[in-house]
């Protein structure tokens, strides 16, 4: 029979191997701490297995758990040296709820379980302070009736308001006879209104409390959370159960948390809050968070040794845990206690510090930093910061509770938000506190500012999951709700008026200023260095302009893997060039209109040659429908007309004869230039021309790689190379000048996926088209599909969107087939992705495994793609696999 109880204390924990599964998240982690040496509470935890054998038992407590409850009770009267129920020295216990995870629904903790009117007595004697003993036996009858009789706490606070009027005592009762004839209409309400008592047996408060306990695990709210996380029933529940601290009892206690490190820095730190004070009221409002850098500077000067022990402490669990740790704490009468820890909850930039750091302090190694950054959350890292050159006028501060700075209308509600947001107006939710039902104008807004709140309330720890600038704990400020406005000082702002925010200095700023895009360096920089050192696959973005090429290469990129010519065609007197080109009546006519895209074109491929300094750079020959160029509207009709002096007439009927029903599958990519060979050449001239250019202004050989699109027959490749090998030769006879190039093809149909072998002894490289492929592979189209994908996903026949992630059972298996037949052909053979997957971490692992040797993105997602490629080199290679092994 599997133990029921396990029990804990400074020194020594009953641990199971799998701990969370038995014991809960705080179960585990008590034990956890218990055998750190930290100092915990003494206690026991009532492990999962209980809750299943109650559940069988028809929701009562069987017997040989209330046998096991009472020795393990008996065994805390021992270790603490106090009697519960005793007529000296009650020993008092809290009760709290530990599940696997984090679970809404879920019992309350009770606390001072213990209590009756007869201890509460000799507590109060005990620490002379009738009080605060009285207080407690209040709370005690509340959270007890709540959960076992299903109480309204509302009615405690109008019976506690009804005797406050008949008495006349002011926020609490003055004495311990109006203290006695509060707690007698307290029973009595319950006996009359619910016909219930609360026990004065303090086994008896223990065994209801644990069977009202165990009794929520099956809550509509629970189970609601269990089903959309898939969380079977029957993973019970525990519960933990340990002798209380007096933490708001004095100016010599108090509860708090504490971080390892200072994560804005990354350095070995102790940060954190920590609330004094002991008044009940607290827990509605607890007193203003005070730093614990601070706290002993602000009058607590009793604090330091125990400020001293905690740092003690919390530095060798993070040892122990290899990672920044976040700390719960209480301090009852200058003693501390440890109640749980977890890895520190960061932002993504305080991830990267703390990581980069752990690896300075040789607390873990360069490839387990890697593997603890989620890259998708580097995106987060890519905020505005504000520009310091001009005057700012700093309305208030408050703690820089997530990292970037935004400009907005204040608006001081949620549904505000949305409606301004509706209107395209940018918006700072500004708010006194904000609760879980903010979360919709959280996500609009695009920054949030605070009242009330530290570093770990809601709105700091939302705001950083969702990538939003947040400035909390702006005491200085006033929200009027009534009137709708914003006190700030002697200043008066109301809704609309413009403000910034910065998440990191906690600044508040009067009106909009100047945001400027940070770039990437110091700890990121270190970070990007591990990743590329663990990393096999090369990392190339996708980019046309001279301005993404110059923001890729920032971020790390190594060559452009896909240069989409089409979209060099449409600014300025280009779209007019080219759609003279479209309506000439014969090949002299597209020839002649071709010849003034010729230098934009080498002009174009000259700069991006240059930025790029030598890396590859692919580039893409036209692959849209000759229609796309050509106007729309009657009045684009009649513009074009009259510049390129053609009868309209003659537009229209071009534009009709070029109309397709399916222009995705129609005259497109390699087909295009095969019937219009012309149009290919003019753009291997450009390139070839542009390398011999941009190799002579560097000194150093250019190498072009030509890509050809759409192709699904080897006669295409061939027609088509054959006539760019003839540019080529054409080019290097007139410079006297010979360069290496490459010509391979875009990976994009079916058919092509058959015949790779074939088509791979005509091509030098490979690269994955991996939009176009989905839509090819499933018979779906991109631009309509958002209309059922996301019923797909939502009921369960799609796991993902196959246009964000590989699918990797159909249009992976075709990469992977395509991969080994070119392969089996040409081994060295260079295949690469440039569709939008070659930013997405999950399809970067897949690549990884299918042996790719790069992958292109767009830029901003350059960092990403090179994090997650190291993470899926070094996950491979501890599994035992290389290359191509899948």
């Amino acid at each position: 029979m599997p133990k029921r109880i396990y029990t804990f204390r400074q020194g020594e924990a009953e641990r199971t191997a799998d701990a969370v599964a038995a014991l809960g998240l705080k179960g585990a982690n008590l034990a956890l701490l218990a055998s750190l040496e930290a100092p915990v509470p003494p206690g026991f935890t009532i492990a999962t297995h209980a809750w299943r054998e109650t559940k069988g038992a028809g929701g009562d407590l069987p017997q040989a758990l209330r046998a096991d409850l009472r020795s393990a009770v008996e065994w805390l009267e021992s270790v603490t040296g106090r009697r519960f129920g005793g007529d000296q020295r009650p020993l008092l216990l809290a009760v709290r709820t530990s599940a696997g995870t984090q679970l809404p629904g879920l019992a309350e903790s009770v606390l001072d379980v213990g209590l009756t009117d007869r201890t509460v007595d000799v507590i109060a004697a005990e620490l002379s302070d009738s009080d605060f003993a009285y207080r407690s036996y209040r709370r005690f009858i509340e959270s007890y009736a709540a959960l076992v009789f299903d109480a309204d706490l509302a009615e405690f606070e109008d019976l506690a308001d009804r005797e406050k009027d008949r008495v006349g005592w002011g926020i609490e009762p003055r004495n311990v006879s109006e203290w006695r004839m509060l707690i007698a209409r307290y029973h009595d309400f319950l006996e009359r209104e619910l016909g219930a008592v609360v026990p004065q047996t303090p086994l008896q408060q223990m065994v209801e409390v644990v069977q009202a306990s165990f009794a929520s695990w099956r809550s509509l709210s629970a189970a609601n959370h269990r089903m959309l996380h898939a969380i079977p029933e029957n993973a019970g529940l525990a519960i933990t159960v340990h002798a209380m601290i007096f933490n708001e009892r004095n100016q010599k206690s108090g509860r708090g948390r504490a971080v390892s490190r200072d994560l804005s820095t990354g350095a070995k730190r102790l940060t954190g809050e920590f609330s004094i004070g002991g008044r009940i009221e607290a827990f509605d409002e607890p007193p203003e968070p005070i730093d614990l850098a601070t706290f002993v500077e602000r009058g607590a000067p009793s604090f330091a040794p125990v400020l001293a022990e905690l740092a003690g402490h919390v530095r060798r669990i993070e040892a122990h845990a290899g990672d920044a740790v976040e700390v719960d704490f209480m301090v009852g009468d200058g003693a501390l206690f440890l109640m749980q820890y977890r890895p520190a909850r960061r932002s993504a930039g305080e991830a990267v510090r703390v990581a980069v750091e752990l690896v300075s302090d040789g607390i873990i190694e360069p490839q387990e930093a890697i593997l603890r950054i989620d890259p998708a959350s580097l995106d987060l890292l890519l905020h505005p910061t504000i520009d310091r050159g001009g005057g700012l006028t700093v309305l208030a501060r408050g703690m820089g509770a997530s990292p970037g700075a935004a400009s907005g209308e204040i608006a001081f509600t949620s549904e505000r938000a949305q409606a301004m947001a509706a209107d395209e107006r940018p918006v700072i939710l500004v708010r006194n506190e904000t609760h879980p039902e903010d979360i919709h104008g959280m996500h609009v807004a695009e920054g949030v500012l605070t009242i009330r709140g530290g570093t770990t309330s809601h709105a700091a720890v939302v705001a950083r999951g969702i990538g939003k600038p947040c400035v909390t704990g702006a005491g200085s400020l006033r929200i009027n709700a009534a009137r709708g406005v914003l006190h700030a000082g002697d200043r008066v702002l109301k809704e609309g008026d413009r403000i910034t925010i910065d998440g990191s200095s906690g600044e508040v700023i009067a009106g909009e200023v100047r945001l400027i895009r940070p770039s990437l360096s110091g700890d990121f920089a270190t970070l990007m260095g591990f990743a590329d050192g663990a990393r096999r696959m090369r990392v190339r973005t996708n980019a046309e302009t001279p301005h993404e090429a110059r923001a890729a290469r920032s971020f790390g990129a190594e060559g452009i893997g896909l240069c989409r010519t089409e979209h060099m065609f449409f600014e300025g007197d280009r779209i007019q060039s080219m759609r003279e080109m479209i309506l000439a009546s014969d090949e002299t006519g597209r020839r002649r209109a071709l010849a003034k895209l010729l230098p934009i074109q080498r002009s174009d491929f000259i700069e991006l040659f240059e930025i790029m300094a030598g890396l590859p750079v692919t580039i893409r020959l036209l692959d849209p429908p000759l229609h796309e160029f050509l106007p729309n509207s009657d009045t684009e009709i009649v513009e074009t007309a009259q510049k390129l002096a053609v009868d309209e007439a003659v537009v229209r009927q071009r534009i009709a004869a070029l109309e397709e029903f399916n222009p995705m599958l129609g005259h497109r990519g390699c087909r295009l230039a095969i019937s219009y060979p012309e149009i290919a050449e003019m753009q291997a001239r450009a390139i070839f021309e542009a390398a011999i250019e941009a190799g002579e202004r560097a000194g150093a050989a250019v190498v072009p790689e030509i890509m050809i699109p759409l192709v699904s027959l080897r006669r295409e490749l061939d027609f088509l190379k054959a006539r760019i090998d003839a540019v080529a030769a054409k080019v290097m006879e007139e410079r006297g000048r010979r360069i290496d190039y490459l010509v391979g093809t875009m990976i994009e149909l079916p058919r092509a996926i058959i015949r790779a072998d074939s088509i791979a002894e005509a091509a030098d490289f490979f690269s994955f088209g991996t939009n176009d492929l989905t839509q090819t592979v499933y018979g779906i189209s991109r631009d309509d599909a958002a209309n059922f994908l996301s019923t797909y996903v939502r009921q369960g026949i799609l796991d993902r969107d196959p246009f964000q992630t590989i699918d990797v059972e159909g249009v992976g298996e075709m990469i992977a087939l395509a991969c080994e037949k070119a392969r089996r052909t040409r081994p060295d053979i260079s295949v690469g992705v440039c569709g939008e997957q070659g930013g997405d971490p999950a399809s970067i692992a897949f690549f990884e495994e299918t042996g790719l040797d790069y992958v292109s993105c767009s830029p901003f997602r350059v960092p990403i793609a090179r994090l997650a490629a190291a993470q899926s080199a070094i996950r491979l290679s501890r599994a035992g696999r290389g290359r191509g092994r899948r």
